[in-house]
């Protein structure tokens, strides 16, 4: 298409004059692929708006051009002059161009992706820089709910393209360790009268979820218990900060609580670990809020009456005068809030790795809370908030589309997601294999949209064998595998005639002409940090394999060798870009 425009520029400055040419506004003309039906590879109506523009310069003099089909069949003799371009034109109804490709253009594009795969498709923009991307940052003390894994397959995505990109990439997660959530935990296990030994092994995992529920409950309806929770929150920010291995008296409060404590984040530690080792996500640093907390407090005490306020024993910014809205930054108890956490974090990140760019993935309910957090922070250190881009997503929805909320208790666990996909993939067993389809199933599922809006996802559906769905992706790279590798073991008859030359049919065009696309795709996925854009493109793909192999016979063909660098090439390009979703094709479906 590009090649095209630039051919269609130059014969229209001839036709126009430099005068009219040059007034031109910038992608004035524009070539896309032709539909099906006009048997043509691409279209245009440049000749149409040209005429347009000549009109409205008065310059329909010429007697040859009277009309935009006159501008049109000008512009096709112009173009045919030039034996080298790769296209032949036809003109339809007033004046459309449409562009039919010579077959050996065709081939110079399936040749240029089997000599060089990697390097016809770079796109190095990041090359050089330093990137932190963090996501998922679930809180200690809460079970990993299906918003957690849709994040953590979001973010894990957009790291690759960075990746792609030329970026080093730091995969970052920030949780809770610290705050009112433990305390209503610990305040429920305190009631049940569980110990640090209740919390050993992965199963208690559930203890502590059902614990967080009923710890708000009594939160939100007992005053007493309010006191006491409150109470626990001031104890667990000290617990956290003296350490694992502060000794206390026998037979006291505090011990109590630090050993509930510190057993009950190690476990939440371990199965985050697990969860993420059975989604393939793995993070380079874990960011407990106890440990940027202390950082954030100093920064927004060091700036109070420059950028932060006094009011009513708390710290706050007035955002209202940055049109935003006024938030607490350390609370009248004294203790940092998740917005000082928060700025805590943004530091130590800097600190520790002096990031180029720093990527944040959370839901769309926090996008105004991230406004007013960094525009503090822009006032005293304003390099900061440049370098950082805030990425935002919806819900995953319950069916009949009620948020999730791990304080009621309504929500789905994320490991049960990923169990009940296995289960609606029917016998083939849990074996890797089955491992593979089931992650590619859910993967595909989430990262086929558009990040931002919200998703209420179906077991059923993403497992689907036919459709829009990641099974119907990895069959069609099963396929393309089974082709080749038949293809390596065949036997063949030794031809007794010379192979007649290969003229491409409609479907070997057409899937090579998509195949062409993945390099824009890809500049364009990395631009925008959407997955969603390779997810498309790979289904829109896979149906013009699907095509191609149903009406194009390979092994044994006369052109098996022309045909089986067609798939060699398909399938370099289906595993890169399921690569980049975090998809494995198996070996057998």
């Amino acid at each position: 298409m590009e090649q095209i425009v630039e051919k269609i520029k130059e014969v229209a400055k001839r036709v126009l004059g430099d005068e009219i040419y040059n007034a031109l506004p910038p992608n004035y003309i524009e070539v896309s692929p032709a539909p099906k039906d006009t048997g043509a590879d691409y279209a245009s109506s440049a000749a149409m708006k040209l005429f347009g523009q000549m009109k409205s310069s008065g310059a329909t003099t010429s007697e040859t051009i009277k009309s935009p089909r006159d501008l049109a069949e000008t512009i096709k003799k112009l173009v045919e002059e030039d034996e080298g371009f790769p296209f032949s034109i036809e003109i339809a109804g007033p004046g459309f161009l449409n562009f039919i490709s010579r077959d050996e253009y065709w081939k110079q594009i399936l040749a240029k992706y089997s000599d060089n795969f990697a390097e016809n498709i770079s796109y190095r923009v990041y090359s050089g820089k330093q990137v932190i991307c963090e996501f998922s940052d679930p809180n200690p003390f809460k079970v990993l709910h299906v918003g957690h894994l849709y994040t953590s397959i979001m973010g894990e995505s957009i790291s690759r393209l960075v990746e792609f990109a030329g970026g080093k990439v730091i995969r970052a997660n920030f949780g809770g360790d610290v705050g009112l959530h433990v305390a209503k935990t610990i305040y429920a296990l305190m009631k049940k009268d569980l110990k640090a030994k209740d919390l050993a092994k992965p199963e208690d995992i559930g203890k502590i979820s059902l614990c967080y529920v009923d710890g708000t409950r009594d939160y939100e309806e007992n005053e007493n218990a309010k006191e006491k929770i409150t109470e626990l929150n001031r104890l667990i920010y000290e617990i956290a900060d003296a350490g694992p291995d502060k000794i206390y008296p026998d037979n006291t409060y505090p011990k109590e609580v630090a050993e509930l404590y510190w057993a009950g984040r190690t476990l939440s530690y371990k199965y985050f670990d697990d969860f993420y080792a059975r989604v393939g996500v793995k993070f380079d640093k874990y960011y407990p809020e106890s440990t940027v907390a202390k950082r954030g407090k100093k920064e927004v005490e060091d700036h109070i009456g420059t950028v932060y306020e006094m009011s009513n024993g708390a710290v706050i910014f007035p955002g209202e005068k940055y049109d935003l809205h006024t938030r607490v930054f350390i609370n009248n108890e004294g203790l940092p809030t998740y917005e000082a956490k928060d700025v805590g974090l943004i530091f130590t990140k800097w600190d520790d790795y002096h990031f180029d760019q720093s990527i944040v993935i959370t839901g769309n309910d926090i996008i105004d809370y991230m406004k007013v957090v960094l525009c503090s922070i822009s006032q005293f250190a304003p390099d900061l908030p440049a370098r950082t881009k805030h990425i935002t997503h919806g819900n995953v929805r319950l069916p009949g589309n009620e948020k999730m909320s791990s304080r009621k208790g309504n929500f789905i666990k994320a490991v049960d997601v990923l169990d009940e996909v296995e289960d609606a993939l029917g016998n083939l067993g849990k074996t890797p294999e089955i491992h593979k389809i089931s992650m590619g199933a859910i993967k595909y599922a989430f990262l086929k949209y558009k990040i931002g809006g919200n998703i209420e996802f179906e077991a059923k559906e993403s497992v689907s064998m036919t459709g829009n769905s990641g099974v119907y992706l990895q069959y069609s790279g099963v396929r393309a595998k089974k082709v080749l590798a038949a293809a390596a073991t065949a036997k063949r008859a030794e031809r007794t005639t010379e192979a007649p030359e290969w003229k491409l049919n409609q479907y070997e065009k057409s899937l090579i002409r998509e195949l062409d696309q993945y390099r824009l795709v890809l500049k364009e996925a990395v631009g925008e940090l959407a997955p969603h854009k390779v997810a498309n493109y790979l289904y829109d793909l896979s149906q013009e394999f699907s095509r191609f192999y149903e009406h194009s016979k390979v092994i044994g063909s006369d052109w098996e060798k022309e045909r089986l660098e067609i798939v060699k090439t398909y399938l370099n390009v289906l595993e890169h870009g399921l690569n980049i979703l975090g998809i494995e094709i198996p070996e057998e479906m």
